[in-house]
């Protein structure tokens, strides 16, 4: 399965967690519920995956995490606030780099309708999607 593929089958299980639960909580409960889908449509799903920074020759563990990574393919941010901002695409976009991951999805679950709140990343370090 392609990353593209792959991310609409992901995008259509984050419309069936909005259709329930609706915007306004916390980030936490979306992604747990999320995880629940994925897990449910048997696709390996990891969460709060760390993902250590490699600097020159040392490994750095700094504590970043994912929310959720996919069949080791995409990478999802999951957000609940007023908007995305510059710096959400920024962490999403280092996520990609350092795992070399081709895309990813920011997912703002506190919006009316979800497609307003979603926002496919791609990793822009010459890697092409299949």
């Amino acid at each position: 399965m392609t990353e593209n593929e792959l991310s609409n089958i992901i995008i259509g299980l984050a419309i069936e967690v909005h259709k329930n639960l609706g915007p306004g909580l916390m980030e936490s409960t979306y992604e747990e519920c999320l995880f629940y889908e994925i897990a449910n449509n048997k696709f390996k799903v990891e969460r709060q995956k760390t993902m250590p920074l490699i600097y020159k020759d040392i490994t750095l563990e700094c504590g970043y995490r994912t929310d959720l990574t996919v069949e080791d393919k995409l990478i999802i941010e999951i957000k609940s606030c007023d908007s995305l901002m510059p710096v959400h695409n920024a962490q999403l976009q280092t996520y990609l780099k350092l795992s070399k991951m081709k895309l990813g999805l920011l997912i703002n679950f506190n919006v009316k309708y979800l497609k307003e709140g979603i926002k496919r990343v791609i990793n822009n370090n010459g890697v092409e999607l299949e």
